[in-house]
């Protein structure tokens, strides 16, 4: 019988990698409350026109990466390829708009068939901070702030470039749109097979086209800052004002776009040489018509999402794991005895492991395999006295001490205050 593995582009969290996602997750939400986005968590799964009217017909998203099935009730149902339109809806279906400005922050699990790649698998994991109903150029200002201050506190940001352009107001954006519609229709010849299918739809989505013969024509294309107007420019101006007022560097970067039609001014990536070809890291936008969009009332928005493994990969502070300390009960009276000071000092907030069975070599080397800092020895003799033996694994270094100061007048807390995270002080009188 076949070995059962798991599915292509699909991995198993496993402690050391949890540690790290764990710390991602953990540190981002504890930075984004610091500005006031509050965590949700909407459905792993939608209705599919939560996403198809949002990212597009045309979008590869839609139209090659979602996983998409009917169900026995005849609903056509889509894991989520992103949350943006996730928290959207919520926020329409929860009347939220009486609450605006609304901020969110989530991480979770997200879905797409692509070929998997270092960094993102078919099954990958992003945080994300949505702010919904302000309308001003500080509000993008504060989102790009949270995603540079999330940054610093992984360890990061010294990797990172900050990339800013802006896509105007819808009135800029028709303007470049059709400047976009003249170029390539003039270069119709040279245009790979995808970006036909875009240039009456998406002409945006050329300039993110990975066609060696695209990316050529890409270059001469026109660029939005020439068909920006008055409006739109002040805009873009009060954006890079503001983080140049918190000293946030940035680099304008006049062919980053969002294809989508409800995109508009501000559009911002974090990238980074460290991941190779997968450069980036952090990546968000305004987008004001995608309530609209959705059914609900005109209501802005602008956020930011983040790959929660490539963040992981290159954060340089993951906490390592918490030694446990041991309990190595020898005899009957004292495994029942062990059971109870076991549970005593867990509920002081400590790891504590158990060591059954086996002689005592073979205890004190699970001891060893599980990285223990102290070792709680009670056979029926010490149990007869009152007194524990506890040892520091590292040094060898152990000491009777009677079972009421381990569990009465001397709490967990203290314990490991007496003796260390990792054994006891070389004089266990101190």
């Amino acid at each position: 019988m076949a070995v059962l593995q798991p599915v292509r582009g699909t991995y198993d969290l496993l402690p050391e990698a949890m540690r790290a996602h764990r710390h991602v997750v953990d540190t981002a939400a504890g930075v984004t409350l610091c500005y006031g986005f509050e965590e949700v968590a909407t459905p792993v799964f939608e209705f599919t026109e939560v996403f198809s009217r949002t990212l597009g017909d045309t979008s590869d998203v839609v139209t090659k990466e979602m996983y998409s099935f009917e169900t026995q009730g005849g609903d056509h149902i889509t894991l989520r390829p992103e949350n943006t339109a996730g928290v959207a809806r919520a926020f329409i279906t929860n009347g939220l708009a009486q609450h605006a400005p609304v901020k969110c922050f989530y991480a979770g699990p997200m879905f797409r068939y692509e070929k998997p790649q270092k960094g993102r698998q078919r099954q990958f994991h992003q945080i994300g901070v949505e702010l919904i109903g302000a309308a001003q150029p500080q509000a993008d200002v504060e989102v790009i702030a949270a995603g540079v201050a999330v940054l610093k506190s992984l360890g990061i940001y010294e990797e990172t470039t900050l990339e800013l352009n802006t896509l105007g107001d819808p009135a800029s954006r028709t303007a470049y749109r059709d400047a976009l519609v003249a170029y390539f229709s003039a270069h119709k010849d040279k245009l790979s097979e995808d970006s036909l299918m875009r240039l009456e739809k998406n002409p945006l989505r050329i300039l993110d086209s990975k066609d060696p013969s695209d990316r050529e024509l890409v270059k001469d294309a026109p660029v939005f800052g020439d068909f920006l107007n008055e409006e739109s420019k002040a805009f873009f101006k009060a954006v890079k004002d503001g983080l140049d007022s918190l000293g946030i560097a940035y680099e304008l970067n006049p062919r980053l776009v969002r294809g989508l039609d409800y995109y508009n001014h501000t559009c911002f990536e974090f990238t980074t040489q460290a991941l190779g070809a997968q450069g980036t890291v952090m990546a968000g936008g305004r987008y004001d018509g995608l309530i609209e969009q959705m059914g609900g009332q005109p209501t802005p928005g602008v956020g930011w999402a983040a790959g929660i493994e490539r963040l992981a990969m290159l954060a340089n502070d993951t906490p390592e794991a918490v030694r446990p300390m041991v309990i190595i009960p020898l005899g009957d009276a004292a495994e029942i005895r062990a059971l109870t000071l076991a549970e005593e000092i867990r509920a002081e907030g400590y790891r504590v492991e158990m060591a059954y069975g086996g002689n005592m070599k073979k205890r004190m080397k699970h001891a060893n395999k599980i990285d223990a800092g102290i070792a709680i020895i009670m056979g029926d003799d010490e149990l007869a006295k009152g007194v524990a033996m506890v040892k520091d694994l590292d040094s060898g270094e152990q000491e009777e001490v009677p079972l009421e100061q381990l569990v009465g007048g001397i709490t967990a807390w203290e314990l490991a205050e007496m003796y260390g995270e990792d054994g006891l002080p070389s004089d266990p009188q101190d």
